[in-house]
């Protein structure tokens, strides 16, 4: 984030752009005030020394490059990228933008992205793709930020990096298939999560026959990379399918058996990470032992490791029957399972309750909330369907396993 955003401008302002036959050069500071329309045929230059404040609407018919500041001081300015032809975003500095539209029916991709954009708000994308995966730029979204209109048609084929605590849908896509991944919200303001989209093989570089127990089936011709930088927080790692890229034997019932699998570079294997399926949305949601390579696969259903039971329904009347969240272990071995952790989560992917070594030391489940949710923490949870992360170690011929597990809860009886 630029600090120009916060400086104290003057009324008297230093406005000193070239207007050239090809190209419209600034080196100085100019100023679109709210209720004001910039707008410029040639290809705009601002150079090491331009300032270039965009609180009104800006119109950008051809190239774009910015070695400067480029930035907003109100919650108004919108810059449009509108050419006919491909129209190249280059520059050594961030463009600070408010609002953002890409709208260019050129042959695609329509944008190609060298420099570097930032988002403080609405990113529209009406047509054309935003191509930084050749060209090497970085497109980012900073906190409640957020995109409209994405489509096959208009996305960002590259990196899309994100900052902040909110949650966030990746505009993300490859090979003009857009091919959304989300996560849920980080802790602190300051996370940055990466997301980006291949419709490419897997196999070379992460061969499918490669698979931890119970992955029967790899999707071999799409991943996606999460990747967790300047970040400690532990999020939700959602992926979508689609039926023009993701293999039709992965997307066969049942659903339940789709999860997303992540590839573990250290074992070299496609590990299962779990998944919570909705089929309408048509997307798999689940928690991660880590980040990196992420594709869906199908699974075999298995008894839990120790003959574990999860009781998925919780009705907080106090009546004595399924009032907490029940990890059952058998009564004759009850230190199979150790290191028990829980996680419950509403359907906005906002974490409610994590307990560690659950059932022995941390209390229970009731139906609170006791994470960071729009409700107040303590408060009852209203009536309705969430879903849990369970995972846990347990031995195995010597050596010690982990287990992880997602499904559905059911609360009843909340307000």
């Amino acid at each position: 984030m630029n600090n120009l955003r916060y400086k104290t401008i003057c009324l008297a302002l230093l406005i000193a752009p070239f207007f050239g036959l090809s190209q419209t050069v600034n080196t100085g500071q100019v100023v679109v005030t709210s209720g004001t329309i910039f707008s410029t045929v040639a290809d705009f230059n601002n150079t090491a020394t331009g300032s270039f404040v965009n609180d009104g609407d800006a119109y950008i018919y051809a190239n774009w490059n910015n070695d400067g500041e480029v930035d907003f001081l109100e919650t108004t300015g919108l810059t449009r990228y509108v050419g006919e032809k491909t129209q190249l975003i280059s520059g050594s500095e961030y463009s600070y933008l408010y609002n953002a539209l890409f709208s260019n029916a050129s042959a695609q991709p329509a944008f190609n992205l060298s420099g570097a954009i930032s988002i403080a708000n609405e990113s529209a994308y009406r047509l054309g793709i935003v191509d930084n995966d050749n060209f090497g730029g970085t497109f980012q979204f900073e906190q409640d930020a957020y995109h409209v209109f994405t489509s096959n048609d208009s996305h960002v084929d590259g990196p899309v990096e994100k900052v902040g605590d909110n949650s966030f849908e990746y505009p993300i896509g490859d090979a003009g298939y857009f091919r959304f991944a989300g996560i849920s919200e980080p802790d602190t303001t300051t996370d940055v999560f990466i997301g980006k989209y291949f419709f490419e093989p897997t196999t070379t570089n992460y061969p499918v026959g490669n698979v931890s127990d119970g992955i029967t089936l790899i999707d071999g011709a799409e991943h996606w990379t999460i990747e967790r930088t300047n970040a400690t927080s532990e999020v939700l790692i959602t992926l979508s399918w689609n039926v023009n890229t993701t293999p039709s034997d992965i997307l066969g019932a049942p659903y339940e058996a789709i999860h997303i699998v992540r590839w573990d570079a250290a074992l070299e294997l496609w590990t299962d990470q779990g998944g919570v399926v909705d089929a309408t949305a048509q997307t798999v949601t689940t928690a991660v032992s880590d980040y990196g390579v992420f594709t869906l696969a199908r699974v075999t259903e298995r008894i839990l490791p120790c003959a574990l039971t999860v009781v998925d329904l919780i009705t907080p009347n106090g009546d004595g029957m399924n009032d907490f969240f029940e990890v059952r272990q058998p009564v004759n071995d009850s230190s199979c399972a150790q290191n028990v952790k829980v996680m419950i989560f509403n359907r906005w992917g906002v974490k409610v309750y994590e307990g560690e070594n659950y059932d022995t030391t941390s209390t229970p489940f009731i139906g609170y909330s006791e994470g960071k949710t729009t409700i107040n923490k303590g408060e009852k949870l209203p009536t309705g369907t969430y879903f849990y992360i369970l995972t846990f170690n347990y031995q195995d011929n010597g050596s010690t396993n982990e287990y992880k597990k997602a499904g559905y809860l059911y609360i009843n009886g909340g307000n």
